[in-house]
């Protein structure tokens, strides 16, 4: 069985990973293979080229190649530290892989199941209740309507 868990700097999806550390991979040796998937979204300050800043009227500025390069590889650093966290949990008690990837984060998981073809998503839920689920949106669900594997949202205890 292989399984692919969402990752990213929130402490609901670490409880993920810790979870099914403990829960699935370590009774009985499966999944084979677990990825820990992080997606970063594309920088919405420079959006994609060409990056156009308004600064006055008729007037554009094109940030500079060194500024662009400077963001991504800022985001490459959050997404490898981030990695790195979760790499610890799993250390000694399940085999683990990365990958990073740049797109909105429900589409990116569900893609990323899709092609690696996995029997299973894991991802995190932030228990967003319906109004703010409505507005913000929520991966979780979108998983678990879009994702073309089996998919287990992970909900952290109720804080009392």
């Amino acid at each position: 069985m292989r399984a692919i868990v969402g990752i990213d700097e929130s402490e609901e999806s670490f409880y993920a990973l810790q979870w099914a550390v403990t829960n699935l991979f370590s009774a009985g040796g499966e999944p084979n293979m677990v990825t820990l998937a992080h997606v970063h979204q594309p920088s919405k300050r420079y959006g994609v080229a060409p990056s156009a800043i308004p600064a006055g009227v008729g007037v554009t500025v094109f940030p500079s190649t060194a500024v662009g390069d400077s963001e991504r590889k800022a985001e490459e650093q959050a997404s490898a530290s981030i990695l790195s966290q979760a790499l610890e949990i799993c250390s000694n008690k399940v085999k683990a892989e990365t990958v990073i990837v740049e797109g909105d984060p429900k589409d990116m998981l569900c893609e990323i199941s899709e092609h690696m073809n996995v029997d299973l998503l894991i991802v995190g839920s932030r228990g967003l209740g319906r109004i703010k689920r409505a507005f913000l949106g929520s991966v979780s669900d979108y998983c678990a309507h879009h994702a073309k594997c089996a998919v287990l949202i992970v909900k952290p205890p109720t804080k009392d």
